[in-house]
């Protein structure tokens, strides 16, 4: 059991000695009052309400420690669904920074797995990562927010080996398969380059154990056969053991091994849409029921004791003529919103329940028509990942009067055009500076907000500049000179050098806890070999 208010708890039993002291001074002048008036009143007065006291300081007592929220406590939910179950296996290893590409093989790599994760809505997905060695970085689940985190933060810096292991990997990603127990056929897409120090029979054996173990298995070739070099952190370029530069290519021969051993399907490397085209290999796959439990820790108890002192409060009213009067004083002093229970939509986003408690949120919002209800369907829809509905909701709230609410729809406003943006490359430009715009204004309301800032320069960033004025002239300063990038909102109080600072404070943190996740991971002696 844990409270959100410890003070407010240690505060408690002070309420309820104040309570008693209060109760017994006013029953004292009530006596004395009844004894003056006569001798006969005063002996009936005594002998009525001596529980009084001790029912009022229970109550003071208990509506105390509802307002400190209390919780405790397990609430467990099953989602079910027909699902594939697949292992997406992404290749971390140094070669995926080539920049043969654009912007580089991973970046391009992971891009294509967040449309695949969006588009395998209600299929159960694992992500296996390797360099040197394959990790596991998320079982089988139905939760895909939780797997497009753990893509954004895949770095070569995760792992604590260099190399490219491809076979151990499918290792990996077939026994995380072969333990399913639910769920329909079973599939390993591979994103990489292809680069793997095995060699070829080893690659091919690892598919056919796949295929014995009746799993698909379809391969994404990342990168050119031209070549690259492979940046370092440093700046400049990976090099061999005898100073020479690391020039890695895509080697879809040892793909097409793979493919062989498993009689799977290597995407063309060509296709306007790898995504698309994995898609459709697994739509030809059967879907099984399969089922997904969660459970939420430490439940608001706090209706409870606010319950458990209202029926006390009414049953001293009820009781005591005189204690009606109290028991309204009692409630309209101590009784606190925050005691009571959450909006059916607050209940339902706490239990991860997004889609119904978007739609909780939006008949509110409906009905009630303020610009808290409009701000709660926005946000609930953005969670669920309904962007047209959050963008309409926000939209509403954004032109509230209350400068903090309308400060935050303006962010959650921003941050769901930036979204849409990095997803949808069709309408990249516009969206992009509907987010700046968005993001823009919010900061003008809070300046102090380290996430509008980090969120603004972000959108800034991938804003493609403008296209230079025709007529010539190019002249530094000259009548062909391009206009300079739009600079920080003018009242917000944010320069380039603090949106620069937040980025690498941000940027040093991420690094500092993925070091922090592989050296728990790391397992075994460290290889001989090429680290790339």
């Amino acid at each position: 059991m844990m409270v959100e208010s410890t003070g407010l708890l240690l505060v408690a039993p002070v309420i309820a000695v104040v309570i008693v002291l209060v109760a017994r001074r006013a029953r004292g002048k009530r006596l004395v009052a009844a004894q003056a008036w006569s001798r006969t009143l005063g002996e009936t007065a005594a002998t009525m309400g001596r529980r009084s006291v001790a029912l009022l300081a229970i109550t003071g007592l208990l509506a105390a420690i509802g307002m400190a929220g209390p919780r405790w406590g397990r609430s467990a939910q099953a989602t079910e669904s027909r699902a594939l179950n697949v292992a997406l296996v992404m290749d971390i290893s140094r070669s995926m920074l080539a920049r043969d590409v654009p912007p580089d093989r991973l970046t391009r790599a992971t891009g294509f797995a967040r449309r695949l994760v969006q588009d395998l809505e209600g299929d159960r997905l694992a992500l296996v990562a390797f360099a040197a060695r394959g990790y596991l970085l998320a079982p089988l689940t139905l939760d895909q927010s939780a797997l497009a985190l753990q893509l954004d933060a895949l770095d070569p810096e995760v792992v604590s080996e260099g190399g490219s292991g491809l076979a151990e990997a499918l290792a990996v990603a077939g026994s995380v398969l072969e333990a399913a127990t639910q769920g329909g056929d079973k599939a390993v897409v591979v994103f990489s380059d292809g680069e793997s120090f095995e060699g070829e029979d080893a690659l091919r054996s690892a598919g056919s154990a796949l295929e014995r173990n009746g799993i698909t298995v379809i391969l994404v070739p990342i990168g050119s056969t031209a070549g690259a070099n492979i940046p370092d952190p440093d700046g400049g370029w990976h090099k061999d053991a005898e100073g020479k530069d690391v020039l890695t290519v895509r080697r879809d021969d040892l793909l097409q091994a793979v493919a062989d051993g498993a009689h799977g399907v290597v995407i063309p490397s060509d296709a306007p849409d790898p995504a698309g085209e994995v898609r459709r290999v697994l739509d030809r796959l059967a879907r099984a029921p399969a089922e997904d439990r969660s459970a939420d820790d430490l439940i608001p108890r706090a209706w409870l004791f606010a319950l458990a002192a209202a029926l006390l409060l009414l049953a001293q009213a009820l009781t005591r003529r005189s204690a009606a009067l109290v028991a309204i004083a009692l409630m309209a002093g101590v009784g606190s919103a925050s005691a009571q229970r959450p909006s059916s939509g607050s209940r339902l986003l706490t239990r991860g329940d997004t889609a119904r408690a978007r739609e909780a949120f939006a008949a509110e919002a409906k009905q009630r028509g303020s610009d808290t209800a409009w701000f709660n369907a926005g946000t609930a829809a953005l969670i669920a990942g309904d962007f047209v509905a959050a963008q309409d909701a926000l939209e509403r709230a954004s032109l509230s009067l209350d400068p903090q609410l309308r400060q935050r729809a303006l962010y959650n406003l921003g941050t769901t055009y930036l979204t849409r943006a990095r997803r949808d490359s069709t309408q990249r430009d516009s969206l992009l500076r509907a987010a700046t715009s968005r993001l823009q204004s919010a900061l003008q309301l809070g300046p102090g907000d380290a996430e509008a800032k980090f969120n603004y320069e972000l959108a800034r960033r991938l804003t493609p500049p403008p296209p230079p004025p025709q007529g010539g002239g190019g002249g530094r300063g000259g009548a062909g000179s391009q206009p300079a990038p739009p600079g920080p909102p003018s009242g917000g109080g944010m320069s380039q050098a603090d949106a620069e600072q937040v980025l690498s404070a941000m940027e040093r943190a991420e690094r500092e806890t993925r070091m922090a996740q592989a050296r728990r991971q790391r397992r075994g002696s460290p290889r001989m070999g090429p680290d790339w």
